[in-house]
């Protein structure tokens, strides 16, 4: 990718998010947060993320 057509992305991108209304912004923020696996399944992968949970349910009971 050329220097000039990233400039050109960049620029597209801002302008793009600076288009939009506030509320817009905030609801697509919220709705990336909702949707990003959480740190436990990130960082390790499922099995941790059940054993996690497993053992987080048995000290309640």
């Amino acid at each position: 990718m050329k220097t000039n057509d990233y400039v050109k992305y960049m620029t597209q991108t801002i302008v793009r998010y600076a288009d939009q209304p506030k509320d817009e912004r905030k609801r697509l923020r919220n709705e990336r947060k909702e949707t990003k696996a959480s740190f436990w399944y990130r960082w390790f992968g499922i099995l941790p993320y059940i054993l996690y949970f497993e053992v987080k349910k048995r000290r309640r009971m």
